[in-house]
């Protein structure tokens, strides 16, 4: 499927189309039997597509847990290597025209030191793999952003700009705050903004307001108006929000949504931060998808639903003179912490009992507002 070389043009982040998938770095993750099975559910069809169509996946919370780098070093046969680790997703992410992440951990300096919650900070290698993966951009605005301060922000988009993962939610100075990231697909300028609703009570050093990105509902629009201006055809916004480990979206969720989607700025929501999967909804013909549970983590008291998360794709199509979802899907996934742990896609995984219900599961909590009559659907259900 058709990925994308990495190019920067007029200080605009820009994703050019090249056909072949992220290279390699290093020797190729060993397989693992739920990602052997099949490839071919989590990739979109390609002639199936309409005609100047493309299509955007996005995922939850990558939340590196000290636990995740112990399985990254045995895999890694002392480095440290997360590629095995999200192998299991590779051909979903690598086979959308636009992969969005959610990193929500700091890095640390190569070496370390290195840490876990509450005050996050990860080892980069981390990016290598996110960008392995097929990962375009990732969303950088979370309650975690300023866990290690401006040094921690400006290591995280170095190493980011390193790998070639564009990004966007924090900044090292006002300038880069200011620049819409704009990304190219297929000749379709698509705008990414970022915003999280706190810092767990971490100020923002003084004088560096445009370090991250706070909900503002009047900011958000303002930057989504910013980048149509500066070109973008289509702007998601990507929310950190929401209440940990509850699946029904806030009131203030819900209402923040409903003032967003009502602008023609913005065209798509997808959100993260409650570390289990929250519903799907469209309004006003838009799609929000409230929360995308992890997409790795290995939480200290894992509850089962901590481990069950969604990608959610959706396939935008032209529609006069602008762009607008005609296909909206979920793939369910889970974490598997049984040794070695592993991120495995339902949709092209064995059947088992741990399966089925990671699967009932999923599809109770993403459809509880009812969004499968609005035209949401899960491949191969």
């Amino acid at each position: 499927m058709t990925k994308h070389r990495v190019a920067a043009l007029a200080g605009v982040a820009v994703l050019a189309a090249a056909c072949s998938s992220p290279p390699q770095q290093g020797p190729a993750p060993t397989p693992f039997p739920e990602a052997a099975e099949s490839s071919s559910a989590a990739a979109p069809d390609a002639s199936a597509a309409p005609d100047g169509s493309f299509s955007v996946v996005a995922t939850g919370d990558v939340l590196i847990h000290p636990a995740l780098t112990e399985q990254a070093e045995a895999d890694g046969h002392g480095k440290i290597d997360y590629r095995p680790l999200l192998a299991g997703i590779k051909p979903l992410i690598s086979g959308a025209d636009l992969g969005i992440c959610h990193l929500e951990t700091p890095l640390a300096p190569e070496g370390g030191p290195y840490s876990g919650y509450p005050s996050f900070s990860a080892p980069p290698e981390i990016a290598d793999a996110i960008k392995d993966t097929g990962y375009d951009t990732c969303s950088t605005s979370s309650n975690h952003t300023i866990d290690q301060g401006a040094e921690g922000v400006t290591r995280t988009l170095a190493k980011l700009d390193d790998v070639g993962v564009k990004h966007t939610g924090s900044a090292r100075s006002a300038a880069e705050a200011a620049k819409p990231l704009i990304l190219d697909v297929h000749g379709v300028k698509v705008a990414q903004v970022s915003y999280a609703f706190g810092f767990n009570g971490i100020k923002v050093p003084s004088g560096k307001p445009w370090l991250a990105n706070q909900i503002d509902v009047d900011d958000v629009l303002a930057a989504a108006r910013k980048a149509r201006e500066a070109g973008a055809q289509v702007v998601i916004a990507s929310l950190h929000w929401g209440v940990e480990y509850q699946h029904d979206p806030t009131a203030e969720q819900r209402s923040q949504a409903k003032k967003l989607l009502a602008s023609d700025d913005i065209d798509l929501i997808v959100g993260h931060h409650a570390h289990v999967v929250q519903p799907f909804e469209k309004i006003g013909g838009k799609w929000v998808a409230y929360g995308l549970g992890n997409s790795v983590a290995r939480h200290s008291d894992p509850r089962g639903d901590t481990e069950e998360g969604a990608a959610a794709r959706f396939r935008f199509v032209r529609d006069g003179d602008r762009w607008k979802v005609d296909k909206a899907e979920y793939i369910p996934t889970l974490i598997k912490l049984d040794a070695p742990i592993r991120l495995i896609d339902l949709s092209t995984s064995p059947k088992s009992p741990q399966v089925t219900k990671a699967l009932q599961d999923t599809d109770k909590n993403i459809l509880s507002l009812n969004a499968d009559k609005s035209g949401l659907t899960r491949p191969g259900k």
